[in-house]
This record gives structure tokens, C-alpha cells and sequence, in this order.
């Protein structure tokens, strides 16, 4: 098999090695690997690309990507999406998350759900395993989920965080809340954000109580990454941003339990996360030819390409790439997590900013700054302004 990922390598190690394999191969093309963090990348890279300095190629998600197409950042991968492979990964909302109505600005290689992870024996000496669901598909309700956190509390020990530092992990926070009395994002034609709904505010509230509580953390000082670590290191008792990447990166020395977002009738809808390549403009069509074929290569032959899916601990999206867990428990679950898959929002117009709105409207409420009424007028008016 081409190549190892190891969490303990220095960041970029893995991907030096593609980068010698693509240039062995294409000895004309010169690639230079940068590779930015959970917390900062974000940031960095918008101050790259504002100040022309972008990227031929970037490795991300539908959420970012199709926002730099849309506002004339990218190629068009058009001529990339043959009917070949879109019948090769053979979903055609997988397809549809990596464009617009006019152009595919994402060149998919994995995709897997996000759920989130307990720590079994803290549950267990909690008394608090009792309320969690460990068979079948591991659905449970809203109702167990709060007696699990009060049982933990109970027991002294610190549940889980509701962060909001900044956009880092904010689907983690967004499937909590939407999950627990089934709140959506958007509407149905996915052309308006509507957060301000009953379901969403009785989620909000209880949230909110259970914060006051001191039953719930709050983390207006971290992100996800934060919250990972803080789970991996034992003080959390919970993560509600987990998936495959985190628990390839963050490995622990207890047990962990995979689970779905509780949800008030035991139905969850879930996120899942599309990995992927862009290839930016920088008005070279030759940089831009080489980009797509660095592209091609990471993902489309078996020998790298699977390297490269189990590299990002995901699921193939070619469906000819087979099954690349066979006899694996926690990837079997996942498998059956995906009929739980809920509309993917993260290409509406105007989702970068959402996002702002989403965390500055956690800080304000939870903080107690604002009213819930007052921090849901804002959150619409300012992530809707745009559509």
C-alpha cells in the first residue's frame, strides 16, 4: 500500500511523501506542500487568497470551497466530473454538495458522518451508561441524553462543551441543537436559514438550563479542537465534534463509544462531512492544468487513492474502491449511521457567514448578553441578508 498516515508523525509528514511521488512521476511540475491548522487555517488562508496569494490546490470541504467558486476564486472541475465518475460514486446529492446550478468546484475522494463519542468507562463508573443505547444503530433520546449528563455531574465529573470560540467544529454544535427537538437549519428549498423556530428554541433553552445547571460546559474560549482535546485528555466526558479524522488523529487510551446526536423521538438527522480538492485561479492556465492533474492523481488511482481515503479515515466515494473496513465494528456502525444523513446546507449561499452568525449568536445567548429573542433576531437577519 502506498504509503502510512501515523497521528504521531509531524503534521505534512504523509503528505510529503505524495508530493516526491507526484513530482517522481511528473518531474516538470514542482509542488510546494504548506499544510494549517484546525484553528488558525481558516483565517490564514482567507488572508492569502484576499491578498492574491492563493493556493493552486487546497484540501477541504464543500462548505468553504463552493463559497471561493461562487465568489470566482476557482476553476471550474467541470470537465473533471466525466460520467465515469459520477457513476462510479453513484450519489447524486454526494455530486450535487460539490458544485452550484453551474459548476463543480470540489473533486470528492471521502466522505463519512459526524456523530459523537463517549467515554465509556467515565459513563460507566458515572452510573450513566445505563442511559445510552448500545445496540443497533445506537439511536437514543433527548431524554436519556439529559439524565446521562446529570448522572455524570452527579458523579463530579465534567460532561461535555458547548463551544463557540470561532467557526472551528461549529457542525458539532449546530447537530446538537437541531437534533434535540428537530430543529433545522434551512428550509426546505434550502434558500433561507430558519434557526428561529420553536423546535431550535426549545433546544436552546434546555441548553442553556443545563449550562446554568453547571451540568453542560461552556466554551466561548475554544473550538472543536479545543473540545477534542479536552476529550482525549479525560477532563471531557463526551466530544459532540467527532468523526473519522478525529478519531485517527486523537487517539485515547479508554474506551471510546460511537453514538448518533440524541433526539427527542429517537430519529437523528446527522451532518456528514464530504473530503475534497479545489484548484484556485491564479490566472495561469498552465498552474491550473497542473493542479488538476496533481488532483487526478491524489485521487483517482487505486494504489494512492485508497491510501489517501484511509489517510482521511473516511469512506471512499468511488464505489469501486470497495470496501476498505472490512471487519471493522465502529465502521460497520458508521455504514448504517448514513441513512440518517439530513439536506446538506453547507453550499447555501451566504454559509460562511452563517457560520459567524451561528457562534456570535451561541456566545451572546448562552453568555446571557443577549435575550434569546434579541440573539435569534439577529442570527436571522445577518445570515439571511445575503440571500
Amino acid at each position: 500500500m502506498f504509503g502510512q498516515k501515523d497521528a504521531n508523525d509531524p503534521a505534512g509528514t504523509y503528505e510529503k511523501t505524495l508530493v516526491e511521488a507526484f513530482m517522481a512521476k511528473y518531474p516538470d511540475i514542482k509542488v510546494n506542500l504548506e499544510t494549517i491548522d484546525f484553528t488558525n487555517g481558516p483565517e490564514k488562508l482567507i488572508a492569502a487568497i484576499e491578498g492574491g496569494n492563493a493556493p493552486d490546490v487546497l484540501f477541504d470541504a464543500p462548505g468553504r470551497i463552493v463559497e471561493y467558486g461562487k465568489n470566482g476564486k476557482l476553476v471550474s472541475l467541470n470537465d473533471m466530473f466525466t460520467d465515469e465518475l459520477k457513476a462510479d460514486i453513484g450519489n447524486e446529492g454526494l455530486i450535487a454538495a460539490c458544485g452550484d446550478d453551474e459548476n463543480y468546484w470540489m473533486y470528492p475522494i471521502s466522505s463519512s458522518p459526524f456523530f459523537m463519542v463517549i467515554n465509556k468507562e467515565v459513563f460507566e463508573e458515572a452510573d450513566a451508561l445505563q442511559y445510552v443505547n448500545l445496540e443497533g444503530d445506537r439511536t437514543w433520546t433527548t431524554e436519556n441524553f439529559v439524565k446521562a449528563l446529570e448522572a455524570l455531574n452527579k458523579a463530579g465529573k465534567l460532561t461535555g462543551s458547548v463551544y463557540c470560540m470561532n467557526q472551528g467544529g461549529d457542525q458539532g454544535t449546530r447537530a446538537l441543537i437541531n437534533n434535540l427537538y428537530g430543529g433545522k437549519m434551512a428550509n426546505a428549498e434550502l434558500t433561507k436559514y430558519t434557526v428561529d423556530s420553536p423546535e431550535n428554541r426549545q433546544a436552546l433553552e434546555l441548553v442553556k438550563k443545563l449550562i446554568d445547571d453547571k451540568v453542560l460546559e461552556f466554551g466561548p474560549e475554544i473550538n472543536a479542537g479545543g473540545e477534542i482535546e479536552l476529550f482525549q485528555s479525560k477532563t471531557l466526558s463526551m466530544s459532540i465534534c467527532w468523526g473519522t479524522s478525529a478519531a485517527k488523529n486523537f487517539p485515547t487510551e479508554f474506551t471510546q463509544v460511537w453514538l448518533p446526536f440524541p433526539s427527542n423521538d429517537g430519529t437523528p438527522e446527522l451532518e456528514y462531512l464530504i473530503n475534497g480538492f479545489c484548484v484556485f485561479d491564479n490566472k495561469d492556465d498552465a498552474r491550473a492544468k497542473a493542479a488538476k492533474l496533481f488532483v487526478q492523481f491524489l485521487c483517482d488511482s487505486e494504489e494512492v487513492g485508497k491510501a489517501n481515503v484511509l489517510a482521511t479515515g473516511a469512506f471512499p466515494v468511488r464505489q469501486s474502491f470497495g470496501n476498505l473496513y472490512e471487519g471493522n465494528a465502529d465502521y460497520e456502525l458508521l455504514t448504517a449511521f448514513t441513512k440518517y444523513y439530513g439536506p446538506y446546507y453547507n453550499t447555501m449561499n451566504g454559509f460562511a457567514n452563517m457560520r459567524v452568525q451561528w457562534w456570535t449568536m451561541l456566545q451572546a445567548y448562552l453568555s446571557g448578553e443577549k435575550t434569546l429573542d434579541d440573539a435569534l433576531a439577529t442570527f436571522q437577519a445577518e445570515a439571511n441578508k445575503d440571500l
